[in-house]
């Protein structure tokens, strides 16, 4: 009984514990594993996601999202039986909407670019950081408390200045929540996004479910997740900017 009592006690003490500390290395390397690895990671040339965003207005888009190695990405999404695409070659970001009234294909704006490059990203910035250009800092060796969740907080700042912060749990050692303050049309936009219900494909943890929203916001943007495929063939041609169909020509001005 002593014996059973003694064990009972040092559990309790043990659970009562708080996360050891812990250095900005062997955080990664916790969150890669994780994640699958980081052999498994690198070894995803494609991906392919369907899913569903809803909008604070209770409108809902069906979406597919397409990735392919080493950067191009396309989102296409429709709205009121009209679909709309945004994709990013590796080089050039561009858009149809023609929810504006515009059908053709038309460049996005630098700022634009820069988003779609970072979500291009299909590694994050926990693997080539520095080659892709990130700094990475962690806030605090020991966690701190988010949302009743135990994690570590790491500062993440982009080659473009933007700054970000992950909380990764001391249990999982998944990112579950990010915030942040990113420039949108010259003025500065603070934003916080939840991840959660994390699923494995081929050996890869996904979260299935994101919500982003304007900090103090009461609604924001979700996306569901409803299916991820890893090393389908997808064609380059996708992630090009079409050319814009030729202007038709009257018949009156044909004849003269």
């Amino acid at each position: 009984m002593l014996k059973r009592a003694l064990m009972i006690g040092l559990g309790v003490f043990l659970l009562a514990l708080p996360a050891s500390a812990m250095n900005l290395q062997d955080l990664i390397a916790k969150n890669l594993d994780a994640r699958g690895g980081k052999d498994k990671i690198l070894a995803v040339n494609t991906a392919i996601v369907h899913g569903t965003m809803r909008m604070p207005n209770g409108i809902e888009a069906p979406f597919t999202w397409k990735w392919k190695r080493p950067n191009k990405l396309r989102m296409d999404f429709t709205i009121q039986g009209m679909t709309g695409t945004q994709a990013y070659d590796g080089k050039t970001g561009w858009m149809v909407m023609p929810f504006t009234g515009n059908t053709e294909p038309e460049k996005l704006p630098e700022e634009a670019t820069e988003r779609l490059e970072e979500q291009a990203d299909f590694d994050g910035p926990f693997l080539n950081t520095e080659e892709k250009g990130y700094k990475l800092e962690l806030v605090d060796e020991k966690p701190v408390t988010v949302e009743g969740t135990d994690a570590y907080k790491v500062k993440v700042t982009n080659k473009f200045g933007d700054v970000t912060y992950q909380y990764i749990d001391t249990e999982y050692f998944l990112t579950f929540k990010e915030d942040g303050k990113r420039t949108v049309h010259g003025q500065d936009i603070e934003f916080e996004i939840s991840l959660g219900d994390y699923k494995k494909v081929d050996g890869l943890l996904f979260p299935f479910s994101t919500q982003s929203k304007m900090k103090g916001a009461e609604q924001g943007q979700s996306i569901t997740f409803e299916k991820v495929e890893l090393g389908k063939k997808i064609d380059d041609a996708e992630f090009t900017m079409p050319e814009p169909k030729p202007t038709p020509v009257p018949e009156g001005e044909k004849q003269k």
